[in-house]
């Protein structure tokens, strides 16, 4: 199911921006975290393919110590413009004044969907939303104003169980209608994060790829494999 398929370079009607990496957390952001998040956002990446948004990603706590451990962090990001995205929870991220929040589909019930984070968050807020390998679910987004969707999980990950499986067309589907960003979740790596460039991707959301190792040099090679990509 998860096999790796060869794409030639598509042609976009539009003008596509340079792919960026989209950086999410571990589970556990204690400790040392802070350090190697430093590590990372400040790795000597090609200019092109920085790091340009960082998700706080953190489940099973409450919203008061989710607050005290996403603080630090949101510094960092702010420190290095980096935009600072908090996954599920509208109220936290509006609590935080964060730059913007992720719902995945289930959040899109329990929270109110894009429609109530956009009245709680305001117009300048980032909305992203998870559509899986969905055009249906992608199309509703955009409909409701998100400002990015998301579709993975296009390899197998350890980072989260995998329900859902998108193809690389689909992102290339994407960019053939809409100009506003798509992200590839799920997998991803310097070795197969090509396909993914060369197929529509704005934004390459990697978690394992850069935490398991060494930050800083997870995140140069994930970079320079996407320059080779572009």
């Amino acid at each position: 199911m998860f096999d790796e398929p060869q794409f030639e370079q598509p042609q976009f009607e539009h003008r596509r921006v340079h792919a960026k990496i989209y950086l999410i957390s571990p589970q556990h952001v204690a400790g040392d975290f802070p350090d190697r998040l430093t590590r990372a956002l400040e790795a000597p990446a090609n200019s092109h393919h920085r790091v340009a948004a960082f998700q706080f990603r953190v489940k099973g706590i409450d919203e008061h110590e989710a607050a005290r451990l996403a603080e630090p962090l949101q510094r960092i990001c702010e420190a290095h413009e980096v935009a600072f995205i908090v996954n599920d929870s509208i109220a936290l991220a509006k609590r935080l004044g964060a730059d913007g929040v992720h719902l995945g589909q289930d959040d899109m019930a329990r929270e109110g969907g894009v429609k109530e984070a956009r009245k709680r968050l305001g117009n300048e807020a980032q909305i992203g939303v998870t559509c899986h390998g969905s055009k249906h679910l992608a199309l509703e987004a955009g409909e409701t104003g998100a400002d990015y969707v998301a579709f993975g999980a296009f390899y197998p990950t350890e980072t989260k169980q995998v329900d859902h499986h998108a193809e690389p067309v689909v992102l290339t589907w994407w960019q053939s209608l809409f100009e506003f960003p798509c992200v590839a979740i799920g997998g991803i790596t310097p070795e197969n994060v090509g396909d993914l460039v060369r197929a529509g991707a704005d934004f390459i959301a990697v978690c394992g790829a850069v935490w398991n190792g060494d930050e800083a040099a997870n995140v140069v090679a994930l970079s320079e494999a996407m320059a080779k990509a572009s």
